[in-house]
C-alpha cells in the first residue's frame, strides 16, 4: 500500500465544483453551472493565472528561491500570487488602482504584500498600474508576472479549467460564458473545450464601457457607452491571451442586470459573489434564452463577496450610485 500524499496550498489551486444556480436553470429550461473559483486558495479565478505564472517562471529559470514577483492587478491576482509566492518562497510587490474595493487593498496588505495604490488611468497612460510595474521590475530586477500579456496565464486555464469543466459535464457542455480582464479564462478554457468538441460555443460577456463585445462582434475596440464597477473585468485592449482565439457570441451586460442576479443568489440560493460573477452569469443567461431549452451552460463565479462588502453589499453605495436591490429574478429574463 502506497503512503498518502499531501500538498501544501499551492497543490490546492482549481478542481472547483460546479454548482447548479437552481432558479436560473428552472426559468430557462437550461442546466446553469457555476465554477466555483472563490474557493481557491486565495479566493478567486485568478489563483490558477498567479499558479501558472509562477510555475513557468520557475522551469524557465526566471524565478529563484526569495525572488519578488511584481504585478499590476485589480487585485485578485494579486491576491493569488502573493498566497502562491509565499507558498513557494517569493515576497510580492502589488501595484493596484486606487479605485479598487478598500477591503481588497486591506487584504493584500495583511497577507504581506507591498502594495502600491496609484490613480487610475488608462492603458495608453506612463502612469497606468501595468506600466509602473513593468519599469519596477526592470530597475529592482523583480519579476514581472505580466498577467495580461504572460500567455502562461490562458495556458493555466486551458490545462486546467478546461479539463475540469469537460470532466465534470461528462462531455456535455454547449457554451462556456465569460468576461474578459487578461483573457485568461475565456481563451484557455475555451480552447481547451472547443479541440474536445468543437461546436462548444465560446461566449464572452462584457460589461459596459469595455471593448471586448465591439471587438468580437464588429472587430474593433473602439467603445463609449457607458462604465462599469465591476473589478477584475472590462478591457479595452486586445491583450497577447486573447490573440487568435475564436469567439462565437459577446452579450453586453448592465450592472443592475449583475446586481439583480448576485442578491437573489444570495438571498435565495446562499451563494456570495462579487459583480464580475453576476455579469458572466448574465452572459449565460442570454446565452441560454437565445438557444433555447435543453443547453448545458458552464461559467465562472470569480470570487466572493466579501470584499466588496464596503460597495456592493451597501445599502448607502448602492443608492448613491443608482442601483437597486429587490428586483425580480425576473426582470433579468428579457
Amino acid at each position: 500500500m502506497s503512503s498518502p500524499k499531501y500538498h501544501g496550498v499551492d497543490g490546492h489551486v482549481g478542481n472547483t465544483p460546479l454548482i447548479r444556480l437552481n432558479r436560473l436553470s428552472e426559468l430557462t429550461g437550461c442546466e446553469i453551472l457555476g465554477k466555483a473559483e472563490f474557493m481557491n486558495p486565495g479566493g478567486s479565478v485568478k489563483d490558477r493565472a498567479a499558479f501558472g505564472i509562477i510555475t513557468d517562471a520557475e522551469k524557465k529559470g526566471l524565478l529563484k528561491p526569495g525572488a519578488t514577483i511584481v504585478e499590476g492587478t485589480a487585485g485578485n491576482t494579486g491576491i493569488g500570487l502573493t498566497v502562491i509566492g509565499h507558498a513557494r518562497g517569493y515576497q510580492s510587490v502589488i501595484v493596484i488602482p486606487e479605485t479598487q474595493s478598500p477591503e481588497k487593498i486591506t487584504l493584500l496588505r495583511t497577507l504581506g504584500a507591498e502594495v502600491i495604490t496609484v490613480p487610475a488611468k488608462p492603458y495608453s497612460d506612463p502612469g497606468n498600474y501595468n506600466h509602473i510595474a513593468r519599469r519596477l521590475a526592470e530597475e529592482k530586477g523583480w519579476f514581472w508576472a505580466n498577467q495580461f500579456d504572460n500567455t502562461a496565464n490562458r495556458r493555466a486555464h486551458y490545462q486546467s479549467t478546461g479539463p475540469e469543466i469537460w470532466e465534470q459535464t461528462q462531455g456535455t457542455v454547449n457554451a462556456f460564458v465569460a468576461s474578459v480582464g487578461t483573457g485568461g479564462t475565456l481563451a484557455g478554457t475555451s480552447m481547451y473545450l472547443k479541440e474536445r468538441n468543437p461546436l462548444v460555443a465560446a461566449v464572452c460577456a462584457d460589461p459596459y464601457g469595455a471593448a471586448m463585445w465591439s471587438w468580437f462582434t464588429h472587430g474593433h475596440t473602439e467603445i463609449d457607452d457607458g462604465d462599469s464597477f465591476a473589478e477584475g473585468i472590462g478591457q479595452g485592449r486586445v491583450t497577447k491571451n486573447i490573440e487568435e482565439i475564436i469567439v462565437d457570441k459577446a452579450w453586453r451586460i448592465d450592472d443592475q442586470t449583475a446586481l439583480t442576479l448576485i442578491y437573489h443568489l444570495l438571498h435565495e440560493e446562499g451563494i456570495f459573489l462579487g459583480l464580475s460573477s453576476g455579469i458572466n452569469i448574465g452572459g449565460a443567461v442570454r446565452q441560454a434564452l437565445e438557444h433555447g431549452p435543453g443547453q448545458t451552460i458552464v461559467t465562472i463565479l470569480c470570487d466572493s463577496g466579501h470584499k466588496y462588502q464596503s460597495k456592493l453589499y451597501n445599502a448607502e453605495w448602492l443608492e448613491a450610485n443608482g442601483l437597486k436591490t429587490g428586483l425580480p429574478l425576473e426582470s433579468v429574463l428579457g
